[in-house]
């Protein structure tokens, strides 16, 4: 049977878990401030739910509060986007490198298929096309290997820095990070953990560098 407790926890991680997808989707620009009332007033449920899970996600360093009722997105500086960088650095191409054991021919095919929905969605600018899929790219990966510690720090990294994110798809048009994609597709086929390694941590090098050359501006204005 289920209880009345069990409904109450089944909402706040029903909200939580849909206040992150935002987060690591982009749809909540850095800076931007929250109100708890209003996303209730959205998601037609009462304030308390949406609290709880601002405050889960403000434990995860996703969120700010500033107040009762109202929450800001942090900001990105320079300073954050280095200690960000460097973080992804030491735990993603690891991962990446650890689920190459993991990785066989299914896997290659939705990672092919994954990589063509990305020049899709950068070709048709659609940024959230573009957020989707390359998320499922790296967690594929990533999730393949059986350390789960490992892969909920990855996680806690990309909902800080999603919501700065989603401006590298309007800048990788003109890039080459679709290689490193390939070249981590092609490791997991000569079964190359030091490959895989060097791939991810290209990707992340570049397209993060994408950011740090051009500036912090989101000109593509995500919302909630």
């Amino acid at each position: 049977m289920i209880t009345i407790e069990d409904a109450e926890e089944g909402l706040n991680t029903a909200i939580y878990n849909e206040l992150r997808t935002r987060l690591v989707m982009g749809r909540m620009a850095p800076g931007h401030e929250l109100s708890t009332r209003s996303i209730a007033a959205e998601l037609g449920v009462s304030q308390t739910p949406v609290r709880d899970a601002l405050s889960r996600l403000a434990a995860e360093g996703a969120v700010a509060i500033r107040s009762k009722r109202r929450v800001r997105v942090p900001p990105m500086t320079a300073e954050r986007f280095e200690d960000l960088l460097r973080c992804r650095l030491l735990l993603e191409p690891e991962a990446a490198a650890l689920a190459i054991p993991h990785l066989d021919d299914t896997h290659v095919r939705q990672l092919i298929e994954l990589d063509a929905k990305l020049d899709a969605a950068i070709a048709g600018g659609d940024a959230d096309a573009y957020m989707r899929s390359n998320h499922a790219f790296h967690f594929l990966l990533y999730r393949a290997q059986n350390r789960r510690t490992l892969v909920q720090l990855i996680e806690t990294l990309w909902l800080q820095f999603g919501p700065f994110m989603r401006v590298l798809y309007s800048r990788a048009a003109n890039s080459d990070m679709h290689e490193n994609h390939h070249a981590a597709i092609n490791a997991i086929k000569t079964r190359d953990p030091e490959a895989m390694r060097a791939a991810i941590a290209a990707d992340i090098t570049e397209g993060m560098g994408l950011i740090g050359r051009t500036g912090f501006t989101n000109e593509n204005g995500p919302s909630v």
